[in-house]
């Protein structure tokens, strides 16, 4: 795909699964704006991907789960005159432990980022993206998406607004030109597991991860083959799908299990 001077926004673009997106959309010739909290990283990485693949990229430091963030994004890239044709939803986090125990300030944060900030960015952007008959909207679900999570509750709920939000609107916006894509990896090799404190949990601790760049170049194939719902890998496609022939309180228990701590 020829993208030399079209733009792709990615959020959570300073680590994990995010600076591996950027760093496919570069190679494939994508203009970046970047977005993540870290303006140091953001700064390293743009000035990585602008000399190894000779592309313009915008860097934009600000904390998403703050309500005025993603309108900020937008005004910006409004001012600069950047049309966004790719939009990556990317950045969120989890947290690990029983609701009853866990911080409500740090759930409340999660569910600004995973849910409220994807849902004003998605509609910011998308209006042009119909105007314009041409866009791609990327939003990274999981497959913590297909059933409830005990001990990571909250995030499991957010990751089920994403895929079905992204259902819904990929439904409303045929033909429009514009096609959203819910990707769901499974746990992947990223910073997520320190950040939500569930690195002893056997969910991440009994198989070998598949990588971040892994996962960032199946997610970039599924967005320019418009698929609305894809899932990382054949194991993660059978264990996400197996969910509707099981009862819900036998898949809950077994998500249990494998998340506890080991």
């Amino acid at each position: 795909m020829n993208s030399l001077k079209q733009w792709s926004l990615i959020t959570g673009a300073s680590g994990g699964i995010g600076y591996e997106l950027a760093t496919v959309f570069a190679k494939n010739g994508w203009n970046l704006v970047l977005v993540a909290r870290s303006e140091e990283k953001l700064i390293e990485l743009k000035n990585k991907l602008e000399s190894a693949f000779k592309i313009r990229v915008e860097i934009i430091s600000i904390d998403l789960s703050q309500r005025t963030a993603p309108q900020k994004v937008f005004d910006s890239l409004q001012k600069k005159h950047i049309s966004i044709l790719a939009l990556v939803n990317n950045a969120g986090f989890g947290v690990f432990g029983k609701f009853s125990e866990t911080s409500l300030d740090k759930e409340i944060n999660m569910i600004d980022l995973n849910i409220v900030s994807l849902t004003i960015l998605t509609k910011l952007f998308l209006k042009e993206m119909i105007q314009n008959k041409k866009g791609y909207i990327l939003n990274i679900a999981s497959t913590a998406a297909f059933q409830a999570g005990p001990l990571m509750a909250i995030y499991y709920a957010t990751k089920a607004y994403v895929l079905l939000f992204s259902e819904a609107i990929s439904n409303e916006l045929k033909g429009t030109g514009v096609t959203v894509t819910a990707y769901c990896p499974g746990a992947t090799q990223t910073g997520f597991q320190a950040a939500a404190n569930a690195e002893k949990s056997a969910l991440f601790q009994q198989r070998k991860l598949p990588s971040a760049q892994e996962v960032a170049e199946d997610a970039y194939k599924a967005l320019l083959k418009k698929k609305t719902v894809a899932i990382h890998g054949l194991v993660n496609w059978t264990l996400a799908n197996s969910v509707r022939f099981m009862p819900r309180k036998v898949i809950t228990s077994i998500v249990r299990k494998i998340q506890k701590q080991i």
